[in-house]
C-alpha cells in the first residue's frame, strides 16, 4: 500500500536541543528552519534561525554534501528579474538568481528512513522520506508465529521489503523501530512486552546484525509524540501528551520538543490508570484499569461476546459500525467516552498545549474523537486541544521512520 501524508504547518522550528555541540545545533537549526519554511533561499534562512549568513553557508554547503538538502532544479529569479544585473533584487547579488533549497525528497535520490511498527496481530514496515511522508509500506501477520521465532520471522520479512520497496535504490538512513511496552532506547533492548511474552529482548542489536544498517528502538507512544513534534501541528512544539489505545495502552510527553524518559525509560505505563466509573476486572486485582477498559484485545472480545462480529478484531467492529450496524457504533463509542474519561485526567495533571489520542475509531472517523473530547469535558475546559495524530492512518508507519529521523533533526552532524 502506497501512502502519503501532508506538509506539515509551515511554523518555526524546533530550537536546538539542550547539551547539543554548537556545530550540531547550528547544522539541527538550518534543517529545521528547511523543514518547517523550505524551499528558502540560503538568504532568508539566517533570520529564521538566528545564525549568521557565513555559519549559514557552512551548514548548508554541509547538509547539501550529506544530501539531506538539495537545491531545486529551477532557480526562482528575483522580482526585478526583468532588469536583471542592475542591483535592485533582493537576492545575494546583483542579477544573481535565488536558487531555493529543500529536504532532499526526490524521487530518484533523496534519502529515505526505514520504519519497524511491531504490533500484537502484525507489523508494518515503511519507507518514509525526511518530510515524514510515506512512500511505501506492508504489514506482516503474526497470526500462527510463535513469540519466540517472531523477533527472527519479523527481520527477514522486513529484508525483503527493504529490497524490493526500494528500486531506485534511494540511500537508507537506517531503521526506527517501534512498539509498546517498556522500552529502552538507549540500548535498543525491549525490557518488557507483555502482550508479546518478550523480556529483556535486544532487538536493536539483531535488527542492526541481520539488515547491515544503523538501528533506533523506541516505545511507540514516544515515537508518535517525536512525530507530531517534528511533523505534526506547531503546538506540539511547546508541550504534547499522548495517549495510545491499541492492544497496548500507554503514554508519552513532550515539553520544549523533548519527550520524557523517565529512568530506566520507562514513562508512559498508563495500563493501570484507574478511570472513573469503569467495572472492568483487571489482572491486577483491581477494577476500572484503563488497558483492562478499553484495549483492542478487550473491545474485540467484547464485540464477539455480543454478537457483533464474528472474531474479536477491531477493524472489523469499525467495518461493522461504518456499514450501519448501531450496536457496532454504539460499542465504539462506549469506548471513546471510557477514554475520555481516562483522557480528562491526564489533562489536569499535564495541561499540555494540545493532547493526541491514537485510537483506530476516532483516527477514521471524527465523531468518535468527538465523543473522547465530550467526556473529557475538552469542549468548555481545554477547547479543542484533544486532537488525531497528524499523519491518520499512516500513523505507526511515519512513527516508527520518526524514531531514525527525530536524533537526525537534533543532529544532521553526524551525516556531514
Amino acid at each position: 500500500m502506497i501512502g502519503t501524508t501532508p506538509h506539515p504547518p509551515r511554523s518555526p522550528p524546533v530550537p536546538p536541543t539542550p547539551g547539543d555541540s554548537r556545530a550540531a545545533a547550528n547544522a539541527a537549526s538550518v534543517l529545521r528552519a528547511v523543514l518547517a519554511h523550505g524551499p528558502l533561499a540560503r538568504s532568508d534562512i539566517p533570520k529564521l534561525c538566528g545564525l549568521s549568513p557565513a555559519a549559514v553557508s557552512r551548514q548548508t554547503t554541509a547538509l547539501l554534501r550529506a544530501g539531506l538538502l538539495h537545491e531545486l532544479p529551477e532557480p526562482e529569479l528575483p522580482p526585478a528579474a526583468a532588469g536583471a544585473g542592475t542591483g535592485t533584487g533582493p537576492g545575494p547579488g546583483p542579477g544573481r538568481p535565488r536558487i531555493p533549497l529543500d529536504l532532499h525528497t526526490g524521487p530518484l535520490g533523496g534519502p529515505l528512513a526505514a520504519g519497524l511498527h511491531i504490533g500484537v496481530p502484525f507489523s508494518t514496515f515503511s519507507l518514509v522520506d525526511l518530510r515524514g511522508r510515506v512512500v511505501a509500506r506492508r504489514a506482516f501477520p503474526h497470526a500462527g508465529r510463535s513469540p519466540g521465532r517472531l523477533p527472527a520471522e519479523i527481520t527477514a520479512e522486513l529484508g525483503r521489503f527493504l529490497r524490493e520497496s526500494n528500486p531506485a535504490g534511494r540511500p537508507l538512513l537506517g531503521l526506527g523501530a517501534a512498539l509498546g511496552g517498556w522500552v529502552r532506547p538507549a540500548d535498543g533492548t525491549v525490557v518488557r512486552h507483555d502482550a508479546l511474552g518478550w523480556r529483556d529482548l535486544p532487538l536493536g542489536a539483531r535488527l542492526s546484525d541481520h539488515l547491515g544498517l544503523p538501528v533506533s528502538v523506541d516505545n511507540h507512544a514516544r515515537a508518535i509524540a517525536h512525530a507530531e513534534i517534528l511533523f505534526g501541528r506547531p503546538e506540539a512544539r511547546s508541550s504534547l501528551l499522548h495517549l495510545f489505545i491499541g492492544n497496548v495502552v500507554d503514554a508519552a510527553f513532550g515539553i520544549e520538543g523533548t519527550v520524557h524518559q523517565g529512568p530506566e525509560a520507562a514513562a508512559g505505563d498508563v495500563a493501570h490508570l484507574p478511570v472513573p466509573g469503569s467495572p472492568t476486572p483487571c489482572a491486577c486485582g483491581r477494577t476500572g484499569c484503563l488497558q483492562a477498559s478499553v484495549s483492542d484485545a478487550v473491545l474485540g472480545a467484547e464485540a464477539v461476546r455480543r454478537g457483533i462480529v464474528p472474531d474479536p478484531s477491531v477493524n472489523l467492529l469499525i467495518d461493522a459500525a461504518a456499514t450501519g450496524d448501531p450496536r457496532a457504533d454504539a460499542l465504539l463509542r462506549e469506548r471513546a467516552r471510557t477514554v475520555g474519561r481516562a483522557a480528562a485526567l491526564l489533562l489536569d495533571v499535564f495541561n499540555p498545549a494540545v493532547m493526541v489520542v491514537s485510537e483506530l475509531a476516532s483516527i477514521l472517523h471524527d465523531g468518535y474523537l468527538d465523543e473522547i473530547r465530550d467526556a473529557a469535558g475538552d469542549q468548555n475546559r481545554y477547547g479543542r486541544r484533544i486532537v488525531a495524530p497528524h499523519a491518520g492512518p499512516a500513523v505507526l508507519p511515519v512513527a516508527s521512520a520518526t524514531v531514525l529521523l527525530a536524533p537526525l533533526f537534533r543532529d544532521p552532524s553526524r551525516l556531514t
